[in-house]
């Protein structure tokens, strides 16, 4: 039983102030200054390829969108 107490012990007090630590610097790292650009530039992944959302598609239903597009540019 001593040994539990002892690593009771030790969880709620170093590794607790550990962990905290470890909490903060995460949270100071992902709101540096420098990161902004990165940030921003993943957050725009999606946005990429507004204009032609069909170009290099080689999706399983690519063929599919290429024909309708065709289609519709020779009506």
């Amino acid at each position: 039983m001593e040994e539990y107490t002892l690593l009771r012990q030790f969880a709620d007090s170093w590794m607790l102030l550990l962990l905290f630590v470890v909490f903060v610097g995460i949270i100071i790292w992902a709101f540096r200054p420098g990161s902004s650009k990165t940030h921003e530039d993943t957050a725009n992944i999606p946005f990429r390829h507004v204009d032609s959302p069909n170009d290099g598609d080689t999706g399983p239903n690519a063929h599919k969108a290429n024909a309708a597009t065709d289609e519709e540019a020779r009506t």
